[in-house]
């Protein structure tokens, strides 16, 4: 089964492009994870023969967003937290809003595992977001947590994060700047203590594989970039990973998309 993530950025400006359906034509993945659709279901014109589509939009049209697309019908779908998850870490609002109403986070129960798609907030530049950021990590660990109770779990998504130096190009001008606080690169840490694998450090080591790029200077051509977008898995399903894989040629978002195999 080839499962790939992908932040789009605005669905609708990639299809615009005439990206997205090519995208899909050739590499043909069994499930497409998206964040940062930016979109509505009926505000796209988007024909997805053989998937079935799963949309957790924002209240606010035009933000934020995700999104599951599926050869195989899931047994279930979960919008958000899971209930008891939401009430314990109630509320989750700070001043720029209620990141539980923004589509952040949508989950597909399959026969053998949970698939959970996450776009997780971000800092902001003068990191005002890090109460939030370390509220969201722990409710969304504790999600994770839960389901895994039941089943195992895989997760992907844009989590905001390079976990450590070898995941953007230049560590030391970017410590304690977004995305690469003390706090947020702990959120990360634990999922890894948890339990959770991270898929491409499976078959990667080393530095040079980015899944994010600014559009100044450049930088998406020279690589100088960031990984901020993942697999994970739970520790049982680690044998079934065959793969883990980051897709840079395929344009259309300042972030490219990333997968795995898990043999069925």
């Amino acid at each position: 089964m080839k499962i790939i993530s992908w932040n789009v950025n605005g669905i609708r400006a990639v299809e615009r492009k005439g990206l997205f359906q090519p995208f899909l034509a050739e590499h043909n993945p069994d499930i497409v994870c998206l964040q940062e659709t930016k979109a509505h279901r009926e505000q796209v014109e988007i024909d997805l023969p053989g998937y079935i589509e799963y949309w957790h939009s924002a209240e606010r049209k035009g933000y934020s967003g995700t999104a599951i697309f599926t050869k195989t019908e899931p047994l279930s779908i979960i919008n958000g937290f899971l209930p008891k998850v939401s009430e314990k870490y109630a509320p989750l609002e700070d001043q720029f809003g209620d990141p539980e109403r923004e589509g952040r986070v949508l989950t597909a129960e399959y026969e053998d595992f949970y698939l959970v798609t996450c776009y997780t907030p971000n800092a902001k530049d003068k990191l005002e977001r890090i109460p939030l950021r370390l509220k969201w990590d722990a409710a969304f660990l504790a999600h994770l947590q839960e389901l895994e109770k039941m089943k195992p779990v895989v997760f992907c998504g844009d989590f905001n994060v390079a976990h450590t130096e070898n995941d953007l190009a230049r560590p030391k001008e970017n410590i304690g700047n977004k995305g690469f606080t003390d706090e947020e690169r702990m959120g990360f840490e634990n999922f890894l203590k948890a339990g959770f694998v991270d898929t491409l450090r499976m078959f990667k080591q080393g530095n040079g594989f980015y899944t994010w790029w600014t559009n100044w200077g450049g930088a998406r051509e020279r690589n100088v970039g960031w990984r901020i977008d993942y697999f994970l898995v739970s520790a049982s399903l680690k044998d079934k990973v065959k793969d883990a894989f980051i897709l840079p040629e395929v344009i259309g978002s300042d972030h490219c998309p990333v997968g795995v195999i898990i043999k069925s």
